[in-house]
């Protein structure tokens, strides 16, 4: 946790569950890592079906986000877990939303679920579902899964049953840009997930977030972009979240590619040492 002025900021960074670095072994020892150099949360993201065109770097290899965050939880004891973010569209609601249960039930309520339409078109032409419907099947689920964590038993398709385990939902950060994203913020979330770091392109968007959220009796937004900071500039890292922090930004999560242990923990040691 960042202190800043009498401000506080989660500090995340991402551990990479995709190409040569996504390895049982590497993810854990990142995952132990970051949370013994005192990091507030680890972030996986979310890709199912890459093409061949689109898989330098990773090989199209990709973990599941949230098999891969359940496997982590086994290995850390108290470090955040989050993603950033799970595309809704791809999945049906129902056993995503057991999915999110049984990982926040067994990780003792750590888990940040970032969620996202998504955009690339050949991941929905793999799955067979209509891309333009992408906003709407995002509304549906995220509705659906606050009924699943509000009672025990609820209705789908006409049929009631028990949702259970029912531990508390995970804090919402809705991923992208845009009023449609601001808005599904105030109608299902917690919190936002920009893409970008730069204060003057953040603070308007922010301002407008959160006289929503007031205007319709929530808390203040959680703000937590996901982006890089040159951590060999301590300076220049420490200006851009004391900025960041001033605007709102209540989180941080440091993306970044690495191949080797030794390249995570240098990042982690230097994120860390922002604290």
């Amino acid at each position: 946790m960042l202190g800043l002025g009498g401000l506080t900021m989660r500090l995340g960074i991402m551990v990479r569950n995709m190409g040569p670095a996504s390895t049982p072994a590497l993810i854990a020892a990142c995952a132990r890592y970051a949370e013994q150099a005192g990091l507030d949360d680890i972030w996986v993201c979310d890709h199912i079906a890459i093409p061949r065109e689109e898989s330098e770097g990773s090989g199209g290899r990709y973990l599941d986000p949230l098999a891969t965050l359940a496997f982590l939880s086994g290995v850390t004891q108290r470090i955040g877990l989050g993603i950033t973010v799970l595309i809704l569209p791809y999945r049906p609601a129902l056993p995503t939303a057991k999915w999110i249960a049984t990982t926040q039930e067994l990780s003792g309520h750590r888990l940040r679920l970032g969620v996202g339409v998504g955009w690339m078109a050949a991941e929905f032409r793999a799955l067979g579902i209509n891309r333009s419907n992408r906003g709407a099947l995002t509304d549906q689920t995220l509705d659906f899964f606050h009924r699943c964590f509000a009672e025990d038993e609820i209705e789908s398709n006409g049929q009631r049953f028990l949702f259970n385990p029912r531990p508390p939902l995970p804090p919402i950060l809705v991923g992208g840009s845009g009023s449609h994203c601001l808005a599904r913020v105030v109608r299902f979330g917690d919190g936002w997930m920009p893409t970008s770091s730069e204060p003057d392109k953040l603070a308007g968007p922010i301002a407008t977030l959160g006289a929503a959220m007031k205007a319709a009796g929530k808390t203040p937004p959680q703000v937590v972009p996901v982006a890089s900071l040159p951590l060999n500039e301590y300076t220049a890292s420490a200006a851009r979240l004391a900025a960041l922090a001033a605007i709102g930004v209540t989180g941080f999560v440091q993306a970044g590619a690495y191949a080797t242990l030794d390249e995570f923990k240098a990042n982690v040691d230097a994120l860390a040492a922002l604290a």
